[in-house]
């Protein structure tokens, strides 16, 4: 029988990027935005949160509708020099994959070089077989299928022998649609149909197992 592959988002999943991160990315996106469009600081957040509502990316709508360099933006919306300082984890991050069975996979809308220097410090990275991240998806992030579907091929893997381990409702709702197990992290005690398992933090997913597996 084919091994169970766990499949974790990265932000606000393995670590808790609320406090400094999304900060940092929400100003860094809204700078770019009005440099790039020449609008004012009112309407360059506008339309980054409207792009992000739209799209599931700011960045996909700054590409449809004005032509921005993909790589460009993701360099100078990601940029980090602090970012040891910024990433808050629990301490038994490690302790709770490892004792997850299976293969396991970081699939992000984030860019691969902040995300491989967030596994980095969180020490965690030699626990994934693969960092699946915006650039492999063609730029086509999370809800999109495009993206789902990219993964499971690329790993040639099967939909029913895959857990996902996501904050992101919409995320996980594809997910489901595709056949995958889902695990929603979220510390409402609400749980809509397409959610299998909902836990408040991360460490309470091995106890989950027998629901999952």
């Amino acid at each position: 029988m084919q091994r169970k592959t766990w499949i974790f988002d990265l932000d606000n999943t393995l670590h808790d990027a609320g406090p400094h991160i999304f900060p940092h990315i929400n100003q860094s996106m809204t700078d770019y935005v009005q440099t790039h469009l020449g609008v004012d600081r009112s309407e360059a957040n506008r339309v980054r949160v409207d792009y992000w509502k739209r799209y599931g990316a700011t960045l996909v709508g700054l590409m449809r509708h004005h032509d921005v360099d993909p790589g460009h933006f993701l360099l100078q919306t990601h940029h980090f020099p602090e970012l040891e300082k910024m990433v808050v984890a629990r301490r038994e991050l490690r302790w709770t994959l490892r004792r997850l069975p299976g293969r396991k996979i970081v699939f992000s809308n984030s860019p691969i070089h902040y995300s491989r220097a967030v596994l980095d410090i969180l020490g965690i990275d030699d626990l994934f077989d693969d960092v699946f991240c915006i650039e492999r998806t063609g730029y086509r992030p999370k809800p999109d299928t495009s993206g789902f579907f990219r993964l499971l091929n690329d790993h040639r893997l099967h939909p029913g022998r895959c857990i996902m381990v996501e904050d992101s409702l919409e995320n996980l709702r594809t997910a489901k649609r595709l056949g995958m197990r889902t695990v929603w992290i979220d510390p409402t005690p609400r749980s809509p149909t397409w959610i299998d398992v909902n836990i408040r933090h991360l460490r309470s997913l091995p106890r989950c197992l027998a629901r999952l597996i």
